[in-house]
């Protein structure tokens, strides 16, 4: 019996069947290298980035050992103030306000080194007060850089004579201030000025109005203010989450510069925590920016 004459596919199967067996072999081979680079590269960053967050977190775990022997070596001396000079105890506030201003209420050790300094017969008084109202603006400074990148703010000059002819203290322009869709109306009403002390009696109203309606709330303060106020430590609280202060910017012997700033919540102090009910709006979504323009 005749064997049937091969034609061009049959002839085609033979030769391509072994090179359909090594294109397959190259492919599990390729998809294996390929496979195990892209594993160890994964694996590579993984170990990169395990790497630098150890780092990170030991580097955070130093400087807050750090910080806190400084804070603890520091603050004892305050607590036994006639075992170091005034101007010792300048300098560790120093240390104190420029490491630790945004976590600490330092308006009490101000106040008492400045009565100290008042009380002294040094004749370095005058220079050591200028050298602590010095340290108090510049805390002041940088946390108004920081307030003022994130929030709005206004400035206003008080006459000290205006304020003593006005017989129920000196109401200064209001100014409208809105942030994160919240508009509010700010009224600083300056009541007295002590020159020698350098502070002032301010009353602060608040006006937030309510929707469209036209009806506002009203929240309203009474407070002295001086160079030793910080705003991320001394602020008032106000509705959705959001906090203003008022800062003494100079202050001379016939006029101040005064400063007033709104800011989220989330930049006051690292002391303050906030309430449990915004806790629970927050995580449930029911505050909304939008909230404040709607009746």
């Amino acid at each position: 019996m005749a064997t049937p004459e091969k034609d061009w596919w049959d002839k085609a199967e033979v030769i391509l069947h072994p090179v359909g067996g090594l294109l397959a072999a190259l492919a599990v081979a390729g998809l294996g290298f390929f496979g195990s680079q892209f594993l160890e590269k994964r694996q590579s960053e993984e170990t990169r980035a395990r790497f630098y967050s150890e780092l990170i977190s030991k580097r955070e775990e130093a400087d807050s050992a750090l910080r806190k022997d400084m804070f603890m070596s520091i603050i004892q001396s305050f607590l036994r103030p006639e075992s170091t000079s005034i101007e010792d105890r300048i300098v560790k506030l120093e240390l104190l306000s420029y490491n630790f201003h945004e976590s600490l209420n330092l308006k009490p050790l101000f106040t008492q080194l400045e009565n100290d300094i008042a009380r002294s017969t040094a004749p370095a008084k005058r220079d050591q007060r200028s050298r602590l109202e010095k340290v108090a603006r510049e805390v002041s400074r940088k946390e108004m850089v920081v307030l003022e990148g994130v929030g709005k703010s206004f400035e206003r000059t008080v006459d000290f004579d205006d304020v003593a002819k006005a017989p129920g203290g000196l109401a200064l322009e209001p100014a409208k201030l809105a942030l994160d869709r919240v508009n509010r109306e700010f009224v600083i009403v300056v009541k007295n000025v002590d020159v020698e002390q350098k502070e002032m009696q301010i009353r602060l109203e608040v006006r937030t109005p309510k929707g469209q309606s036209g009806d506002y709330d009203t929240d309203e303060a009474e407070f002295w203010i001086g160079f030793f106020d910080f705003p991320m430590i001394d602020h008032t609280r106000l509705s959705h989450d959001q906090r203003c202060a008022v800062v003494v910017k100079n202050f001379g012997q016939t006029s101040a510069r005064i400063s007033l700033v709104d800011f989220p919540g989330s930049y006051a102090s690292l002391k303050e925590k906030p309430y449990i009910q915004e806790m629970i709006q927050d995580l449930l979504g029911a505050k909304k920016p939008a909230d404040a323009d709607r009746p």
